[in-house]
Formats: C-alpha cells, structure tokens, sequence
C-alpha cells in the first residue's frame, strides 16, 4: 500500500513562486513513475508533470513547459514540484499521483495511488 501526502500549497501573486512537495510511504516509490495533476473547479483534471523512476526522464504540459520543474528524491521517498511565474490559470487543487507500473503517462487512469491534493491559489 502506497500513501502520497501534499504539502506546500497556498496562495500567490501573479509571477511568483510556489514549491509543492509530496511525501510517499511504501517500498515501490523507487521504481515508480510519478505525476503531478490539477483541477481547477467545474474543470477535468489534467496532466501538469511527470518523471520517471530514475529522475532522468520528465515531461510537461505545454502550459507549464519552461515554467514549473519536476523532481524526485528517491532516498527520500519525495517528489516535487517548483512553479515559477505563476498565473491566475494556475490556480487548482494539485495533486501527486504513483505509477507503479512505470509507465511514464499522461493519462490520470494509469496512476494507482493519489494524494488527498493541496489548493493553490493565484491572485492577478
């Protein structure tokens, strides 16, 4: 069993920074691909960023491209996710997610285990 718990939500300012972090338990963290997803209210969640279990291969939603970063600490068991140049658009709960199957996805289907999701809130 795998549990995912966010931190490092909350609000900023249109061009500012935010760093969210998601702690996992569980022996699979290592060898599992891991996402970052949103969902912005009346909205589907989407795909903002994955990486995989090496830390070596990451990809991004051309809306956050150049913006945000995805990294992985495997002997810590975390991943994270440093937003930059923040915009209203961003504005959604984020949620981190566990591919045990290292499948290196897009698709929010593919990811077994999810965090419970940390807000993050962009004001213009």
């Amino acid at each position: 069993q795998v549990q995912l718990v966010e931190s490092g939500g909350g609000l900023a300012q249109a061009g500012g920074s935010l760093r969210l972090s998601c702690a996992a338990s569980g022996r699979t963290f290592s060898m599992s691909t891991l996402g970052w997803f949103r969902q912005a209210p009346g909205k589907e969640r989407e795909f903002v960023a994955g990486i995989g279990r090496s830390g070596s291969a990451t990809y991004y939603a051309d809306s956050v491209k150049g913006r945000f970063t995805i990294s992985r600490d495997n002997a810590k068991n975390t991943v994270s996710l440093q937003m930059n140049i923040l915009k209203p658009e961003d504005t959604a709960v984020y949620y981190c997610a566990l591919d045990r199957w290292n499948r290196d996805s897009r698709r929010s289907s593919l990811y077994d285990y999810w965090g419970q999701g940390t807000q993050v809130t962009v004001s213009s």
